[in-house]
């Protein structure tokens, strides 16, 4: 374990890339959801939104699988088999004419990419504990939301000289890069002598020793409260401007706009952590996020959207607080699983992002004409997450007069 207050910018960089993965396969999709929608015969544009949620779904239930045996059989296996699972849900979704089978290869597109994004979890916690690890984690996400700034406005490139199946050709090869450049340059970061044997009670016993850790519990709930509201706002991001706001050309740069206050503010939060502790910065964060949402739907309860001049300026607000959420949220939750960090990782993914796709698909199926059911979800999940932090605070106190 590494606890000393240095890093390797590479080992940053090539952790972020994996997670980037997903990020593209997800954001340069957005622009092309109409295209796909018209070339699937698909008549209800709410239908679309699926494309992005149910890759989600394949996200969280492919963790279970890859986090436990990542513990037994090393990180750097798993990386190149769920790959490999990309690559031919990949292949499913670009010669298929059914919009049902579509929805299928993306949730095996979302089994396959949980792999690097779990393991690149895992592999952080391997080499980093503690609030450096929070540090570390803001930094990766700094870099890896440079994907979620340049991907629309890059899957907009290839529709104008493409059409939307280059833009699953294009990831398949970026992918493939990363993945070389993670065979070649990292070392395994989990020894053999601190590997799980394998068994089929692997995944039993790993879920009875989470559960264990209330902490891990209460943040992985938060974090699904987060992700739920978040993924909303993927996946109706394209009907809002485009269709609401008839800004088609300009949606890229709008969701540009938006990834670029989380990516500032976990470049911020990189700054502050060590100083403040990922858990005073994550509280006074959900408190933000609260308020942001709430102060929204008390301005325009109507449901008449506003100038988009301010929507834009409350989704700033609004993800410039959810930059300061993920990378601590996760962090704290992964704090006392050090010694099942594969597992760990995965429930803690599995358990957020399972929760957050009904979240998404609930809330999304409201937003039609109006953005207000979309902050009308920020403000309840912003509220539940506060009264999860309430109660830790509490459960803190407690503990310290014991």
């Amino acid at each position: 374990m590494q606890n000393k207050p240095t890093y390797k910018i590479e080992f940053i960089i090539l952790m972020a890339s994996l997670m980037s993965i997903v990020a593209l396969s997800i954001d340069a999709l957005l622009p092309a959801l109409p295209d796909i929608g018209t070339a699937l015969n698909v008549t209800d544009s709410n239908e679309n939104q699926r494309l992005i949620t149910m890759i989600f779904l394949g996200l969280g239930f492919g963790q279970l699988i890859f986090g436990p045996l990542s513990d037994s059989f090393g990180r750097k296996p798993m990386v190149y088999f769920g790959f490999a699972v990309f690559v031919i849900s990949s292949i499913v979704c670009v010669t298929t004419n059914s919009f049902e089978v579509m929805i299928i290869g993306r949730i095996f597109q979302g089994i396959g990419l949980s792999s690097p994004r779990t393991i690149a979890i895992a592999m952080t916690r391997d080499t980093y504990s503690g609030d450096f690890m929070a540090k570390i984690l803001s930094i990766i996400v700094m870099f890896f939301i440079l994907v979620p700034i340049i991907a629309p406005s890059f899957g907009q490139l290839l529709l104008v000289y493409f059409d939307w199946k280059a833009i699953f050709n294009v990831n398949l090869i970026i992918g493939l890069l990363i993945v070389l450049w993670f065979w070649k340059r990292q070392p395994e970061t989990l020894e053999k002598g601190n590997r799980i044997k394998f068994s089929r009670s692997i995944f039993i016993s790993g879920t009875k020793e989470f559960l264990k850790h209330k902490e891990a519990i209460a943040f992985t709930l938060v974090s699904g409260f987060i992700t739920g509201s978040f993924i909303v706002y993927l996946s109706t991001s394209q009907q809002i401007f485009q269709e609401q706001y008839q800004l088609g050309e300009l949606f890229p740069y709008i969701f540009a706009s938006t990834a670029f206050s989380v990516g500032f503010a976990t470049f911020t939060n990189s700054r502050l952590v060590i100083r403040f502790g990922s858990f005073n910065i994550a509280y006074y964060a959900t408190i933000a996020y609260a308020a942001i949402s709430i102060l929204y739907v008390l301005l325009f309860y109507t449901g008449n959207n506003p100038d988009v001049g301010v929507l834009i300026t409350f989704f700033l607000l609004q993800f410039f607080a959810v930059g300061f959420l993920f990378g601590n949220l996760r962090s704290l939750a992964m704090e006392p699983l050090g010694h099942i960090a594969g597992i760990g990782a995965a429930i803690n993914g599995f358990v957020s992002t399972v929760m957050a796709v009904p979240i998404a698909n609930f809330i999304g199926s409201f937003v039609k004409t109006s953005v207000l059911p979309l902050f009308i979800g920020f403000s309840l999940f912003g509220i539940l997450s506060l009264l999860v932090f309430f109660w830790l605070k509490r459960r803190q106190t407690i503990l310290k007069t014991i």
